[in-house]
């Protein structure tokens, strides 16, 4: 099983925080966000990770170096078009890398070792999205429509009358949904939008027109988004109360990161 991080943004809603580092870096009880996604990624069992880098691409390759957990090794892919497209071009630029059994987390969410391991449970369906939910959904809250087992939409302008979760940026893929997921991701990026679309737009797309996505729900369990300044000290609340692994690497615990 191996994890596609997309960390290529410089998170611009996040300044003057990542005036100088991209997001993926910003500091979390002496850990960057992306150190804990490691963390909590080894802890479950996953032993390899990409992660999509642009802004920064440097900065975030020198705190790999220094701050990979153990158990797990990473690799990085540079994506030259993050100043220009979202995300969906980071899963084109992966898209090799999406083949078998795999997951995407998005590089801006925060999620414990419970969130793997769930995911990594039995799965009833080719593309399986995690979603919380919670009383209200607001405009920025990437909303999703269930329906039995299945995922029937996704998208941030979905109606209040449909609404019945939000996707938390972490999905997994059985070796048939990869290939699905893959294929939509080569046809849209050769259309004039696809510089422009969250990847998430494609999943809503397949769940639109077959029954192949499904999900499971973290309700419960700590996880958080690092979208706006408010968002840090909710994390840094929620990462206090997490282990802290034991075998850091020495460079790291002598102020690489």
């Amino acid at each position: 099983m191996k994890a596609v991080i997309l960390s290529a943004g410089q998170g611009r809603r996040l300044l003057p925080l990542t005036a100088s580092r991209p997001k993926c870096l910003i500091e979390l009880g002496g850990r960057s966000l992306l150190e804990w996604q490691l963390i909590s990624l080894s802890a479950a069992g996953i032993r390899e990770a990409v992660v999509v880098i642009g802004y920064g691409a440097e900065q975030v390759e020198a705190v790999l170096k220094a701050c990979t957990p153990a158990g797990i090794s990473v690799r990085t892919l540079f994506n030259p078009f993050y100043e220009a497209a979202d995300n969906l071009a980071s899963c084109w630029i992966a898209r090799h890398e999406l083949r078998g059994e795999c997951l995407i987390l998005n590089g801006d969410t925060l999620i414990e070792t419970a969130i793997v391991e769930r995911v990594l449970g039995k799965v009833s369906h080719p593309i399986t999205v995690t979603i919380d939910r919670k009383d209200f959904y607001d405009a920025d809250d990437m909303k999703v429509q269930t329906s039995g087992s299945q995922l029937v939409a996704i998208g941030k302008k979905l109606t209040a009358d449909i609404v019945n979760g939000e996707s938390i940026g972490f999905l997994r893929f059985t070796t048939e949904g990869a290939a699905r997921f893959v294929g939509e991701v080569e046809r849209i990026m050769r259309t004039p939008e696809g510089l422009k679309l969250w990847y998430l737009s494609v999943i809503h797309r397949i769940a639109s027109v077959s029954g192949d996505v499904g999900y499971t729900s973290i309700e419960g369990l700590g996880w958080g988004e690092m979208d706006f300044l408010p968002d840090v000290a909710h994390n840094e609340a929620l990462v206090a109360g997490w282990p802290q692994p034991a075998n850091r690497p020495a460079a790291a615990a002598a102020g690489v990161a």
